[in-house]
């Protein structure tokens, strides 16, 4: 069976740091009786937190690495601002590279997964010199766009239409509705056993009441998730969509350069077979991007983190091992 931290564990410490204005929130693991070989970031995505890559922590810190789990901007006990223009993959790179500073490091292995792994991409673009090694799990990489368009445009991609609309803001509001939508998205089913959630369409609110139960997450483990999700809401989550036309001008002079973007750090991608969101056909074209690039796959949907947390840390354990000498702590 493989570790994992629980709500509130005590083997990991909780920290804040003030980055470019925002509180942030994060989790800290060092390696027990020795010095650290690196720091290693990860960074979630949507709808998650730290407590997300709850399966890879304990196994991080077991190779010896100091690992740093930040709740990102609207999340958790993190700020949650109102202004899209603070959820930016821009702004959050500059937020990572605070805290880096914060925490005294000059390098960093950096994970992501989801929208984390999207920011972990952006990392490698505007802070290269800061990155030793970078795994996405997910998602593939998407260059800069020359002309904008909404990645909603594509038909695995409908269901960010709603969450940049105001539906979900309005509906999803106090403990039980919450835990309905968590619940589904984390792979329960309604009443009559048909998902609450889909890409084509976003969150079908006429089916969350009387939701079962996630076979991905406790039950205590989901009342963690809503206890940290009431306290700002859905505006932060969904924050992070309404930031398409935003990231676009962010990089609109790196994309009409015509330099063409090969990353000189090694890199991992994990896909998930099962990944309607993010296919691996989505990936099928990375290879030119990178200088070093290592590709994996699990047989799983998008939380592949929780479904196959062996098969994740196995891959990652080779791949660091491999690049940067991680070593297994001796038990």
């Amino acid at each position: 069976m493989v570790d994992k931290i629980v709500p509130n564990d005590s083997r990991v410490q909780y920290k804040t740091a003030n980055l470019n204005g925002h509180t942030y929130n994060y989790i800290l693991s060092e390696p027990k009786g020795t010095k650290p070989l690196n720091t290693i970031f990860l960074i979630h995505g949507f709808p998650d937190m730290s407590f997300g890559w709850r399966y890879q922590i304990p196994h991080l810190t077991s190779l010896g690495l100091r690992v740093v789990v930040p709740d990102m901007i609207g999340y958790g006990d993190t700020d949650a601002p109102e202004d899209p223009k603070e959820y930016t993959c821009k702004k959050t790179c500059d937020d990572l590279a605070a805290l880096a500073s914060h925490i005294g490091v000059s390098s960093i292995i950096l994970g992501g997964h989801d929208w984390g792994g999207a920011v972990v991409y952006r990392m490698a673009m505007y802070y290269p010199k800061l990155l030793s090694a970078v795994f996405s799990v997910c998602t593939p990489f998407m260059p800069p766009q020359k002309k904008f368009m909404h990645m909603s445009e594509m038909p695995n991609f409908k269901y960010q239409i709603q969450l940049r609309g105001p539906g979900v803001v309005k509906k999803i509001v106090g403990e039980e509705k919450i835990r309905q939508f968590l619940a589904g998205i984390y792979g329960a089913r309604s009443k009559d056993g048909k998902p609450t959630f889909t890409v084509e369409v976003g969150c079908l609110f006429d089916r969350l009441d009387g939701v079962g139960s996630s076979p991905l997450v406790s039950d205590e483990e989901l009342d963690f998730y809503v206890s940290k999700f009431k306290r700002n809401g859905m505006r932060g989550p969904t924050n992070w969509y309404r930031t398409g036309e935003l990231n676009y001008e962010d990089e609109k002079e790196i994309a009409l350069s015509g330099k063409e973007i090969k990353f000189q750090m090694p890199f991992l991608f994990i896909s998930a077979t099962n990944d309607v969101a993010l296919p691996p056909s989505l990936s099928r074209e990375m290879e030119r991007s990178f200088r070093s690039l290592t590709k994996g796959q699990v047989e799983a949907t998008h939380w592949a983190l929780w479904e196959k947390p062996e098969e994740i840390n196995q891959y990652l354990e080779e791949f660091l091992v491999g690049q940067i000498g991680a070593r297994r702590a001796s038990l």
